[in-house]
């Protein structure tokens, strides 16, 4: 099992930039897929962005994409996420997840997802 622990929250203004880390506990951790989601107040947990169990593929929603980048560093169980030009809009909890299953290409589907961590909070002031 891979279990995600995400830190590198803040507070930021807009336009500024953050790095979030997830760092995953167990030795699998480079054989699954990971995710970045978000969950504003009163709204539903959405996707963000996701990574291959390799690397080689990622993918991103489009209010996002230009904007923010994954990447991962197996050898350190982590994943990141780079955000740039942030918006008030970006204020969420951001949360990691790893696949369900092993040597996934990474989904756009929260249910694919089976180990989360608790979340960071990302707030951005206009």
């Amino acid at each position: 099992q891979v279990q995600p622990v995400e830190s590198g929250g803040g507070l930021v203004q807009a336009g500024g930039s953050l790095r979030l880390s997830c760092t995953a506990s167990g030795r699998t951790f480079s054989s699954y897929a990971m995710g970045w989601f978000r969950q504003a107040p009163g709204k539903e947990r959405e996707f963000v962005a996701a990574i291959s169990w390799s690397g080689g593929s990622t993918y991103y929603a489009d209010y996002v994409k230009g904007r923010f980048t994954i990447s991962r560093d197996n050898a350190k169980n982590t994943v990141y996420l780079q955000m740039n030009s942030l918006y008030s809009e970006d204020t969420a909890v951001y949360y990691c997840a790893a696949q369900r299953l092993p040597f996934g290409l990474g989904s756009r589907a929260i249910h694919e997802y089976g180990f989360w961590g608790q979340g960071t909070q990302v707030t951005v002031s206009s």
